[in-house]
């Protein structure tokens, strides 16, 4: 897609954080937008910002945990517009903690928000898109969904999972000239870790340092990067290049990492009761 201009986008999760600058980046390329969040709040803010940079905006409340909240919203966007060029699925929530800790409707949760979500909008959403020359899907898969570590299982469960179904669009509908995009940053500082679900809510989820983060506006210019390039897959930040290119060339040196940081907590005493925390 050379020029998105003139475009109509839907960007999920574009309250708050990547979401957020993702949608910011394409009103200023030019690109209408319809916003879907849980948070009302942010999703008026952020439309106003993307009003004042010259486009149409429009908003809608949708719990992506709930599948027939995305049906609605997907049915009322397309009586409001009839289609779209671009499809962002963006949104995710964490979990941290020990795996056995998690509830069922945690896991619940965090899959349907995660992999699930992205799967029944863009299934929905197929026949506009087929429709529309050089039509874009862009998913937000993360580095988490190719490189691995501890007490974030589902997170990165649900990343594997949709890299696998950008790669299986990519590989039913390129030919026919959809655009299909894995976007995988490295850990960005953004409401993800504040907001996560955790084992022991009366503690803070451990941030990455700041210096190993990438910023929100370099992942949103690489959204758009991939976009226009259709790019199959774009890692974004060092450490995301690290880890990949450590994983594909020697993948027991991180084996043995994970390995080792479990073996100096082996002694630690496990807690066995099993808290819940809903994430909002």
């Amino acid at each position: 897609m050379k020029t998105i201009r003139g475009k109509r986008a839907l960007v999920t999760g574009a309250a708050s954080g990547l979401g957020r600058g993702i949608a910011l980046a394409l009103a200023r390329e030019g690109a209408d937008l319809y916003l879907l969040d849980i948070d009302q709040v942010g999703l008026a803010s952020v439309a106003d910002e993307a009003t004042a940079l010259g486009v149409s905006v429009l908003t809608d409340r949708c719990d992506l945990a709930q599948p027939t909240e995305i049906t609605h919203a997907v049915q009322t966007m397309l009586m409001k517009w009839e289609h779209i060029d671009i499809l962002v699925n963006n949104a995710g929530i964490a979990y941290y903690g020990p795996t056995q800790l998690m509830t069922d409707s945690q896991w619940s949760r965090l899959m349907g928000v995660n992999l699930l979500a992205p799967i029944q909008m863009t299934r929905e959403l197929l026949p506009t898109l087929r429709s529309r020359p050089n039509a874009h899907i862009l998913s937000v898969c993360s580095i988490s969904g190719l490189v691995a570590g501890g007490r974030f299982a589902a997170y990165h469960t649900s990343k594997f999972g949709l890299i696998g179904f950008t790669a299986a669009l990519r590989a039913e509908f390129g030919r026919q000239g959809l655009g299909v995009s894995a976007l995988c940053p490295g850990p960005v500082l953004t409401n993800l870790y504040r907001s996560c679900d955790s084992s022991r809510p009366d503690k803070p989820t451990p941030e990455p340092p700041r210096w190993l983060c990438c910023s929100i506006d370099a992942v949103s210019m690489g959204a758009i990067r991939a976009i226009r390039r259709n790019k199959r897959q774009l890692l974004i930040g060092p450490l995301a290049h690290l880890l990949a290119w450590t994983n594909w060339l020697a993948p027991d040196v991180l084996d043995f990492l994970n390995h080792f940081s479990r073996k100096k907590n082996a002694c630690r005493p496990q807690d066995s009761r099993i808290k819940t925390h809903r994430v909002a």
